[in-house]
């Protein structure tokens, strides 16, 4: 499918499905490697990042759990700014490696939003994996170790990523055709 249609929108293909899997089997590798032996909670913020770790998990080989967290910054095609928290996490971190899973980092307000209330729960160590990371758009500094794959300051969908809730289910990642 070269090109989708989502509500007013059209968006072509950007980042096919073989990349993305290539590049997630690359980070879960990395963290193979570097978290052997810490147990890690991975912490996946949905909506958007739930195809993300489930492609994560299955390609990790380390012990580890997983738990879920629902924030929400966005309306439509960009992000509010305002942290709405709707499911909060119940694991106990204390002393614990976290890792943050997240579907894509833009402003880095959501991840640093999320990354107080974790402190708040005095964590060993805290560690972000994100899928996509629009460097030329983040507004804050944070120390991001996982990073599947870069991208411009474009509209996505597809993959977890979505327009007012549609698109999803897409196994590619779609951009914004203007």
């Amino acid at each position: 499918m070269g090109t989708i249609k989502i509500k007013d929108k059209i968006f072509a293909v950007s980042i096919p499905d073989a990349k993305i899997q290539q590049e997630v089997k690359r980070v879960a590798e990395e963290m193979n490697r570097d978290l052997k032996d810490k147990n890690p909670l991975f912490l996946s913020v949905l909506n958007g990042s739930f195809m993300f770790a489930s492609d994560l998990m299955r390609n990790l080989t380390i012990p580890c759990e997983i738990s879920f967290v629902k924030l929400a910054s966005y309306q439509g095609t960009s992000s509010s700014g305002k942290m709405k928290e709707l499911v909060g996490l119940s694991e106990n971190v204390k002393g614990r490696t976290v890792v943050i899973v997240e579907d894509i980092v833009d402003t880095g307000f959501t991840m640093q939003h999320l990354l107080a209330k974790l402190m708040e729960r005095s964590p060993k160590e805290i560690h972000i994996a994100t899928l996509l990371l629009k460097p030329d758009k983040l507004q804050v500094d944070l120390d991001i170790k996982y990073v599947a794959m870069h991208i411009p300051n474009d509209f996505i969908v597809g993959y977890g990523l979505d327009y007012d809730g549609y698109g999803r289910n897409y196994r590619d990642i779609y951009t914004v055709v203007e």
